[in-house]
């Protein structure tokens, strides 16, 4: 993500507004039809691959927008693609219609003037958001100001095989002092992978006393004293680890795989319902089952942008504006689709559409609102950052 520093070089901003008002929504839909939208999104499973070629049909037989996945391993690929169209003064039809973003990526983003918008709050569903409830009008505490819209909410969740490990874990520590006695049995995606930082940043959460620094940036007068006591952590956890930390896996699903091949008992994952649905399609044993810390852990919403130069920037919206429709938030949430967090909110829907979510079956392995317990905030994008950097330069492998 080191390559993200070079977006604040770029200071001139470029307009960001669409031929078609978000506001006349009626003129949006009909410039849309027609419109083929390419949303650069995370390609790593197989499930999620499922849902947004899902979206693609419905939109199509609804507005006649095509939607056409590129499926993304970072996405600060697509951010430098779109920075990339930027210097070379390609401002029209950019190769980019929207992004699933989130963090020090948005932040960039943002910053740096590539995005369309404001339009979030333009879009007909997002009247039944819950803007009160849930993160959706921050993003890693940055402002979102309507130039993204929220799709799915998130929070950590530890993913056990009870058939080794039958009793949760409490805290990090007692991560490190059960893989100290079970080596070999845990492990992380690698970072910069978005899980691999999110279980830094979690690490560190649990392992402060007081978090409130973690809001504001990261800088050279705190970051050290700050972080000392995860890489003191991490030494001590690091060779207890799968493969003794000389390997990783690259994404979440490897991760999971792993479990499913019975090497590690232990996973992260950043969706309370995702052990549920790899139960369903045979990708994790039935004795899977979910904890959290005892502190908490971190939550989020996960939000789709619209990069400044898109020509389809009216297909987009219909797409994001599909994206938070109770149709599609409560296939999100079926834990045999996604069993993603809704964004939604239930007392704003109307009777018919609260049923969708009422017949849902959460399983076995997923917790309920109340054992979720307490949602740690994300830290400031900043973190996220020089953490993922740092860890490359203390444990990084070669993949």
């Amino acid at each position: 993500m080191k390559h993200l520093a070079v977006l604040a070089a770029l200071l001139t901003p470029l307009p960001a507004l669409a031929d078609t008002d978000p506001a006349n929504w009626d003129a949006v839909v009909a410039a849309a039809d027609g419109q083929t939208v390419y949303w650069n999104a995370w390609g790593g499973s197989t499930t999620t691959n499922a849902f947004i070629a899902w979206v693609g049909d419905r939109v199509a037989e609804d507005y006649g927008v095509t939607l056409e996945h590129v499926k993304l391993t970072d996405t600060a690929d697509a951010v430098t693609r779109v920075l990339a169209e930027k210097q070379a003064g390609q401002n029209d039809d950019g190769a980019i219609d929207m992004i699933w973003i989130n963090g020090a990526n948005f932040a960039a983003m943002k910053e740096a003037d590539l995005l369309f918008g404001p339009y979030a709050s333009q879009l007909p569903n997002w009247a039944v958001v819950d803007v009160a409830g849930k993160t959706v009008q921050t993003d890693f505490t940055v402002p979102t100001d309507g130039y993204e819209s929220p799709w799915a909410m998130a929070q950590v969740v530890f993913i056990h095989d009870t058939a080794d490990l039958a009793e949760p874990l409490g805290s990090v520590q007692a991560i490190l002092e059960w893989s100290t006695a079970n080596p070999g049995r845990f492990t992380y995606p690698q970072p910069p992978d978005f899980l691999g930082t999110t279980f830094l940043k979690q690490a560190l959460i649990d392992l402060l006393d007081d978090t409130s620094v973690l809001a504001d940036p990261a800088t050279d007068a705190t970051y050290d004293t700050v972080t000392a006591p995860l890489w003191a952590y991490l030494d001590a956890l690091t060779p207890t680890l799968w493969r003794e930390g000389r390997a990783y896996p690259a994404t979440g699903p490897a991760q999971l795989q792993l479990i499913a091949d019975g090497e590690v008992d232990l996973a992260i994952s950043f969706s309370p319902g995702e052990a549920t649905a790899a139960i369903a399609n045979n990708q994790l044993p039935p004795t899977a089952r979910t904890f959290v810390l005892d502190k908490g852990t971190i939550g989020n919403a996960s939000f789709v942008a619209i990069p400044y130069n898109s020509g389809s920037s009216e297909g987009a919206m219909v797409v994001a504006n599909f994206l938070m429709s109770p149709e599609a938030q409560a296939r999100a949430q079926d834990p045999e689709i996604l069993g993603y967090g809704t964004v939604l909110d239930m007392a704003a829907l109307t009777a018919a559409d609260r049923a969708r979510f009422d017949m849902l079956t959460l399983g076995v392995a997923t917790l309920s609102p109340a054992e979720l317990g307490t949602v740690q905030a994300e830290p400031h994008p900043s973190w996220a950052t020089r953490l993922a950097d740092d860890w490359a330069d203390r444990y990084g492998v070669a993949q």
